[in-house]
């Protein structure tokens, strides 16, 4: 059995691109001066939390301010005026998307026996959630749902220094175990599966049948890839895995 098993977050035990579409959906059916289609300005904020996010992780802005660069290209296709002072966009983001976004958070249906599963085996792993988001955010969805109990650490490029898929190794010093025994789950083939078996870890595909990026169908996998289509499967391919190398002097 592997030592400890990291879980993703978003689109792996929370749906967010759910929750992302429905809130975005509210807010252009009630922007009376849009200047696009719903389902255009839909696909521009998901793009646009997307660049954004990628300019967070990379540490060139902080977190508040890639809502506020979202915000600036966003405002304008809904008809409304860009406020130049950051007060105000932090208070259109607070006010007008988060807290709709906060109600629309949901668990997928095979997190909790997942986990109660995994608790249960003799001698089972340790459980760690290693995302890439804001760790206020995702330890509160933890939160919501009563899932924290289940882990003994909430691992983000805040604690770790780095975003996946470099944080692998300082996630495993963080929990005091080498590559070789532990295994990464989560929904997207190439920065959860393919880059933490590049990093020495055991990478299993949680394929939901939906691409998180594209909403498409899911992405085709080599078939040496470990691949689940629920999470209620993993604890049987974990007693089928080959036992891991002993820890190193």
């Amino acid at each position: 059995m592997a030592d400890v098993i990291f879980f993703d977050l978003d689109g792996t035990l929370v749906d967010h691109r759910s929750a992302v579409m429905e809130t975005i959906a509210a807010i252009v059916r009630a922007a009376p001066d849009a200047t696009a289609p719903p389902d255009e300005l839909v696909a521009l904020w998901w793009s646009l939390e997307a660049r954004h996010m990628r300019e967070y992780l990379a540490g060139q802005c902080s977190f508040a301010e890639h809502h506020r660069r979202r915000l600036r290209s966003f405002l304008p296709m809904l008809g409304e005026p860009v406020p130049d002072d950051p007060a105000l966009l932090d208070a259109w983001i607070e006010e007008r998307y988060l807290s709709a976004f906060e109600e629309s958070w949901q668990t997928y249906p095979d997190v909790q026996p997942c986990l109660e599963a995994l608790k249960g085996l003799p001698r089972g792993p340790r459980l760690a959630v290693l995302t890439n988001g804001d760790p206020g955010q995702q330890r509160a969805k933890l939160a919501r749902f009563g899932l924290l109990g289940y882990f003994d650490a909430v691992l983000t490029p805040t604690e770790l220094g780095a975003a996946k898929p470099a944080a692998y190794a300082a996630a495993c010093a963080w929990m005091r175990t080498e590559p070789a025994r532990a295994v990464n789950v989560g929904d997207m083939l190439e920065g959860d599966v393919n880059a933490a078996v590049l990093a020495g870890l055991t990478g299993i595909w949680l394929d939901r049948g939906i691409d998180f990026v594209t909403g498409g169908p899911s992405p085709a996998a080599d078939e040496t890839v470990l691949r689940i289509e629920r999470l209620t499967d993993l604890a049987d391919r974990l007693t089928h895995l080959p036992a891991p190398s002993p820890p190193g002097p």
